[in-house]
């Protein structure tokens, strides 16, 4: 077979050619670190890096919504800890008010001071989140969840609560209908009150639940009367006379019946009526300061209206702070959640970093020989290639 020497030089060009291509690719993985770099590199590579780097982003996102929602949960915990911390100064001041050493114009002042923590109070529910928002705002409003009017604190927000969109739902607020306006009245099962038009020498504890198998749910009524310097009272279920009528009264005794135990204390007047009706969760922290502190501003009242204010007062007070209290244990528990959330996303992108590196980086010691590999081949293809080139007719002459 003939082979010419123009047919020589141009294979070993080409081979020449392709080595010093492989050679530079070779190079560029060197430079880059990837072993991958485009998608006609390895397409299932490729596409398994793609979907790692989609999760990553996915990941990061979902971070930042995190990171939003704990920033609102901590603004959110240290306000109701403020709240708590006004509660109990109300507490200390409600406890004050009942001593009987003090006078209408003490009382007045004390009542003065709780109208000052309420508005304190309103200002926390009120308290923004730095970012346009409220902390109390439930599912968003563009203005003061809370209005302070003629008929006291309303609610103008949506209940519930507005949450971070992404993998994990995470509370950006808390629902401030429920927080500040939705305590349980009474003692949490029932609410004793005294009616209107009541004499001034009794008034009535929050009572307790004896037995919570024998609870009915019904209206009751104590009706106290007095004959021949005799006081009896007689119990009245929805409006209806029971068994219990006639009964001699004492006061400071318990009146128990269908589970339920109520103390009545002082001297009780003709027709005065308690009456003690199931608990709802209407609640009002506001309300409930504004009555204590109405109350006591109110000067000429008996000792037993002034103990039946402090001891409503008292009940109602532990109440809110109760659903205060509640709602800054969820906000603890929200943080809680974050950051166990937190981690599991760590987990997740550390996972996709992984999956792509493995994908498409470059193994860094094998890259090595491999280029040491094509640089000897390609110095040796040209070594040949200078001693065939001089191997021809014209170097002989």
């Amino acid at each position: 077979m003939r082979i010419t020497t123009a047919n020589t030089y141009e294979t070993a060009i080409g081979n020449l050619q392709q080595r010093q291509q492989e050679l530079q690719t070779a190079q560029d993985r060197l430079t880059s670190g990837k072993r991958v770099q485009r998608a006609s590199d390895d397409p299932t590579a490729a596409a398994r890096a793609e979907r790692a780097l989609a999760t990553s982003a996915r990941v990061l996102a979902d971070q930042r919504g995190l990171e939003a929602s704990r920033s609102a949960m901590l603004q959110t915990e240290s306000a109701l800890g403020s709240a708590t911390e006004a509660m109990q100064q109300v507490r200390e001041l409600l406890v004050a008010a009942g001593n009987g050493s003090y006078t209408d114009a003490e009382r007045a002042n004390l009542g003065a001071r709780i109208r000052t923590l309420r508005d304190q109070l309103l200002a926390i529910a009120n308290r923004g989140d730095g970012a346009g928002g409220f902390l109390f705002g439930s599912q968003g409003s563009a203005q003061p969840p809370f209005v302070d009017g003629v008929a006291g604190v309303q609610f103008r927000g949506a209940g519930g609560q507005a949450v971070v969109q992404g993998g994990e739902l995470l509370p950006m607020t808390q629902d401030g209908g429920v927080a500040w306006l939705g305590a349980r009245s009474g003692n949490g099962v029932f609410v004793t009150e005294p009616m209107a038009g009541n004499g001034d020498g009794a008034w009535i504890g929050p009572g307790e639940v004896t037995d919570p198998a024998a609870l009915t749910g019904a209206d009751y009524e104590l009706r106290f009367a007095v004959a021949g310097g005799v006081t009896t009272y007689s119990v009245l279920m929805n409006g209806a006379p029971t068994a219990m009528v006639g009964l001699p009264y004492t006061s400071g005794q318990a009146i128990q019946f269908d589970g339920l135990s109520l103390t009545v204390r002082g001297t009780p007047a003709d027709g005065d009526r308690f009456e003690a009706l199931p608990s709802t969760p209407t609640l009002s922290v506001f309300d409930a300061l504004d009555r204590v502190a109405s109350e006591l501003a109110t000067g000429g009242r008996s000792k037993a209206q002034v103990a039946q204010t402090v001891g409503s007062g008292l009940r109602d007070v532990d109440a809110a702070a109760s659903q205060l209290q509640l709602h800054r244990a969820m906000a603890g528990e929200t943080l809680n959640r974050i950051d166990m959330v937190e981690a599991r996303l760590a987990e997740t992108r550390l996972d996709a970093q992984t999956e792509r590196s493995l994908a498409e980086d470059l193994d860094m010691v094998q890259a090595l020989s491999e280029f040491k590999a094509r640089q000897t081949g390609y110095d040796a293809a040209l070594n040949t290639y200078a001693l065939v080139q001089r191997m021809s007719l014209f170097q002989y002459l």
